[in-house]
């Protein structure tokens, strides 16, 4: 402990020292301590674009140097992402232990005081998240005056803030949308969950000025284009515009092709900064293309999203995502890729098919996730039987992989692991751990993309199952 608190004295004095020598030129310096690190390296943004990536030295600590820096928000990336208000010539240490990676999160040094406030909010919003549930249920009068008060305990935080530390206009922006818009999207949020309700009740209307905050919307901040809570806030936002375009009784399908498509449309009319409708409209294009088992509809998402988004990255990795999640519409053969064996051998995928199989993905890096996911699987082979239940650990740690298998007991036989980690990741299309592909006996998709935890997923086990038997 003692040789740990000496490193990070030493750290501290070793910016403070490259701080003045470079005052003349107003470099910036970022470092730090990661605590239970989970790779060797640190990652700086700002909004999508990678800035560098910062190697832990052999104490987990790492220094970055960057110059020409602009006020403004980045994030960092180890696991986890967290924003970070920088300005030229700061001199910012954090510490985080990646076991509690935002509770923990905490910094030191000039631009600290800033930082270590947004780190607060953000908790607090954490906080609220728990409460809301509750609060969703009560009547639009009594939740307002509720959320009210929650937004009163920060706002009067941000006031005191003001009067112990040094801000700027800049700063100070950031910190109200922290604000502001968390309380703007807990209203739409709301707003999609009561809707239905609502608009059918006669006494509980929503109260006069519950949208004033409307009018006020600025929907092309290029300040806070890629900070969370903005974000969150417009996405939120034009979920329920979209649902006004089709719904009459105010209850909407977020996956529904019907949404996705109005809700880009609506972005395109309203956002005014590029950057900011780009990353909108490929994210709402990315999200159905996961989820979305029909090609016309895919083909037509696709279409309009190249029609609005103007970002050739985005393209590609569009186009990419479209071509892997047509091939796995019902009817396809599932990609034929090698899988690794618990004995350390090559299997080709379509070679372990001869039933009707429900295939399942895992990561040793998350041990709840792989023990809940098993004790499902163990569930469904028991009432349907008829299928096969494959697991394929995502992982590229042979060893490790192997040991969890054997320490658990999981049956051998049906657990593999992926060749190519990457190349599967694309052709199947795996970008969430709960994840599942169905395929019949012959390795031909029935579901493409479905969810082992979804309440109706034994319905759609059972509906394969009659369909055969006809």
């Amino acid at each position: 402990m003692v040789k740990k608190i000496l490193l990070f004295l030493c750290f501290i004095l070793l910016i403070s020292c490259k701080k003045n020598e470079d005052n003349a030129s107003n470099v910036t310096w970022i470092g730090g301590e990661i605590v239970n690190p989970r790779g060797d390296y640190v990652i700086f943004f700002k909004d999508e674009h990678i800035l560098d990536s910062v190697k832990l030295n052999e104490n987990n600590f790492f220094l970055y140097r960057a110059e020409g820096i602009k006020t403004g928000l980045y994030s960092f990336h180890h696991i986890e992402f967290q924003v970070m208000f920088i300005e030229p010539g700061d001199s910012l240490m954090l510490r985080v232990n990646t076991i509690d990676f935002d509770e923990s999160l905490s910094y030191t040094g000039k631009g600290a005081e800033k930082n270590n406030f947004l780190m607060d909010m953000f908790l607090h919003n954490e906080m609220e998240i728990e409460l809301m549930p509750k609060l969703y249920r009560l009547p639009p009068k009594e939740f307002e005056i509720k959320l009210d008060s929650l937004k009163k305990i920060k706002t009067d935080l941000f006031e005191e803030f003001k009067i112990k530390y040094e801000s700027n206009a800049r700063f100070e922006e950031v910190a109200k949308a922290s604000i502001d818009y968390d309380y703007y999207s807990k209203k739409e949020l709301y707003t999609s969950a009561n809707a239905g309700k609502i608009s059918n009740d006669t006494v509980n209307k929503f109260p006069e000025g519950f949208y004033n905050y409307r009018k006020e919307i600025d929907f092309g901040s290029e300040n806070l284009r890629s900070y969370f809570p903005y974000y969150r806030f417009l996405y939120r936002y034009f979920d329920n515009l979209a649902s006004k375009k089709y719904s009459e009784n105010g209850y909407y399908n977020k996956n529904s092709f019907k949404h996705n498509y109005n809700k880009i449309k609506i972005i395109d009319s309203l956002v005014t900064n590029d950057s900011l409708k780009n990353s909108l409209v490929k994210n709402i294009a990315g999200r159905y293309l996961l989820k979305c088992n029909n090609p016309d509809k895919q083909k037509k998402i696709l279409d309009i999203f190249l029609k609005i988004n103007t970002n050739n990255a985005h393209h590609r990795i569009i186009n990419e995502l479209a071509e892997s999640s047509m091939k796995l519409t019902p009817g396809n053969k599932i990609p034929n890729l090698l899988l690794i064996t618990t004995e350390n051998t090559l299997k080709d995928l379509q070679s372990i098919i001869y039933r009707p199989t429900v295939f399942f993905f895992w990561s040793s890096n998350s041990v709840k996730h792989y023990k809940n996911i098993h004790i499902k699987v163990a569930e469904l082979k028991s009432k349907y039987p008829e299928y096969n239940f494959i697991g394929i650990n995502t992982d590229d740690n042979y060893i490790n992989w192997s040991k969890t298998v054997t320490k658990f007991g999981y049956i051998k036989g049906q657990e593999y692991q992926f060749e190519n980690i990457a190349q599967a990741e694309k052709k199947l299309v795996i970008y969430s751990v709960n994840k599942a592909i169905i395929v019949d006996k012959k390795g031909a998709i029935l579901e493409g993309s479905t969810n082992l935890f979804n309440l109706n997923f034994e319905e759609t086990l059972q509906r394969y199952l009659n369909n055969q038997s006809q």
